[in-house]
C-alpha cells in the first residue's frame, strides 16, 4: 500500500475528531467532551499538513490551540496510520444493530423534522447539522431553532430568523451545485403562548418549510387552560407538528412530570387538521407517554420522529423513536417524515397543495 501523503492523514485524523465528537453526543456526554474533540477536528483542519506531522513527530501538538491531551494523542495515531483506541472503545461500545420492525421504520425514515444549531440552543453550526444528518442517509433535514419569547434558549427574532433563512438558502444552492439531492428545510420550534397564539410573525411562519410548536412555559397549568392554548396552536394553519407535547423531562436537573391536558381532544384536533404529533427522541423526553401515544394512534393522527436534536450525534436517535412506534404498529406511511422531500415540501401548511393526500383524520 503507497503511503498516505501528509494531506491524507491530516483528513484521517479530522475524521476520526469528528466521529468519536459524534458518537460522545449519540452517547449523552456531556457537551464539552465531545466539543473539545470538534474544536481540535478545526484546528487540525486549519494546520498546514507538513507542519502537523512535524509536531505528531516532536510530540508538541498539544502545542497547538484547542488541543488537549487526549486528542492530541488521537490525532498523532491518526498520523502515524494507527487506529484511535479511543474510538474503537466507542464503536464498541454503540454497537447494537438494530432488527425487526424499528430498523424497518427507520430506513424508511427520509429525515428529521426538529433540530437545533447553535443560533439558539444548539452546539454545533448549520453546516455541521447538515452534513450530520447526509451522512445519515437522510435526504433532508428542517432547521428549527427556537422563537424570540425563548430567551434563556436564545431564541431567534424575525431578522436573526431572515438571517438565517438566508444561510440555509446559500447552503443549499452550494449543495445543489456540488450535485446533492440533499436540502435543508427552513423551520422552526415556535413557542405556544398562554393564549395559544405562536411567538414568531404570521408572515414568516407561512414561509417556512417546517414549523413544530410546543409548549415551554406554564408547564403546571391547569388542563382547562392548557387544553385550550393547544387547542389554538393546532388549529393554527401554520403549524405542522406538535412538539413534546406533554413537556415532561424524565431524567437530570430540570426533571418534571407531562402537563394535564385533554389528551383526547387535543389529538383529535391534530388530526382533524393534520397537524403531525412529535414522537419526540430526546432520551430525557421519549414524549408523548405510551399510553398517551396509543391515545393519539386511535384518533388517526399522523406522526413525526424527530430527535429534537442539539448536536450532529444526536441526530442518530432516532432508532428510539421508531422502537416506540413500531410498539403501537404505528404505519410508516402515517409518518411524515417518511414522505419523499417533494412531498414533505408540497404539503405546505396544510393548504391542499400537497402532491398526495393528507392521512389524518377529516
Amino acid at each position: 500500500m503507497a503511503e498516505r501523503t501528509a494531506r491524507e492523514a491530516q483528513e484521517d485524523a479530522i475524521a476520526t475528531l469528528n466521529r468519536i465528537a459524534f458518537l460522545l453526543e449519540r452517547a449523552q456526554a456531556t457537551s464539552y467532551r465531545s466539543e473539545a474533540f470538534r474544536r481540535a477536528a478545526k484546528t487540525v483542519a486549519g494546520t498546514d499538513p507538513e507542519r502537523l506531522r512535524a509536531l505528531a513527530g516532536s510530540g508538541g501538538l498539544s502545542e497547538l490551540p484547542r488541543v488537549g491531551d487526549r486528542t492530541a494523542s488521537v490525532i498523532a495515531a491518526r498520523l502515524r496510520g494507527e487506529p484511535s483506541e479511543y474510538l474503537e472503545g466507542l464503536e464498541r461500545a454503540a454497537a447494537s444493530p438494530a432488527s425487526g420492525p424499528r430498523a424497518a421504520l427507520r430506513d424508511s425514515l427520509r429525515g428529521d423534522l426538529h433540530s437545533h444549531t447553535e443560533a439558539s440552543d444548539g452546539h454545533s453550526p448549520l453546516t455541521d447539522m447538515a452534513l450530520a444528518a447526509m451522512e445519515l442517509g437522510h435526504d433532508y433535514l428542517a432547521i428549527t431553532d427556537h422563537s424570540p419569547g425563548l430567551t434563556v434558549a436564545h431564541g431567534l427574532s424575525p431578522a436573526r430568523l431572515r438571517a438565517q433563512l438566508d444561510q440555509i438558502a446559500a447552503l443549499n444552492s452550494s449543495l445543489e451545485t456540488a450535485g446533492s439531492a440533499f436540502r435543508v428545510l427552513t423551520g422552526i420550534e415556535v413557542d405556544i403562548l398562554e393564549d395559544g397564539s405562536l411567538d414568531q410573525e404570521p408572515d414568516l411562519l407561512a414561509a417556512l418549510d417546517v414549523v413544530v410548536a410546543s409548549v415551554h412555559s406554564k408547564l403546571r397549568s391547569e388542563s382547562g387552560p392548557m387544553t385550550r392554548r393547544m387547542l389554538a396552536a393546532v388549529a393554527n394553519p401554520n403549524v405542522d407538528v406538535l412538539g413534546h407535547c406533554t413537556g415532561r423531562q424524565l431524567i437530570g436537573p430540570r426533571k418534571r412530570p407531562p402537563s394535564s391536558f385533554d389528551h383526547e381532544a387535543v389529538f383529535a384536533a391534530c388530526a382533524l387538521h393534520d397537524v403531525a404529533v412529535e414522537i419526540n427522541c430526546r432520551p430525557d423526553r421519549l414524549d408523548p407517554p405510551h399510553a398517551l401515544l396509543q391515545i393519539a394512534v386511535d384518533a388517526g393522527c399522523l406522526f413525526s420522529i424527530d430527535t429534537d436534536s442539539h448536536a450532529p450525534g444526536q441526530l442518530d436517535w432516532q432508532l428510539v423513536g421508531c422502537e416506540r412506534a413500531a410498539q403501537h404498529d404505528i404505519p410508516a406511511a402515517r409518518i411524515i417524515n417518511t414522505w419523499p422531500l417533494e412531498r414533505m415540501v408540497a404539503r405546505g401548511k396544510r393548504s391542499g397543495s400537497a402532491a398526495d393526500p393528507p392521512l389524518g383524520v377529516r
